[in-house]
């Protein structure tokens, strides 16, 4: 169960860094480096979850 918390977790972030990502694009002063800051933290939460999910899903076959 603490692998779906954390799963959960990760997906809450992810959630939330893509918000935060819609909000700066939307702003024309959003310096490009944070846009880009922003798109691979959210790559790298996406990664993890993939992983945690491929994992779990060979633990079970």
């Amino acid at each position: 169960m603490a692998i779906e918390a954390h799963l959960v977790e990760l997906e809450r972030k992810h959630r939330s860094l893509e918000n935060e990502l819609h909000e700066a694009l939307r702003h024309l002063s959003t310096d490009d480096s944070r846009i880009i800051e922003l798109k691979r933290r959210k790559l790298v939460l996406k990664d993890e979850i993939e992983r945690i999910k491929l994992a779990k899903g060979a633990t079970v076959h």
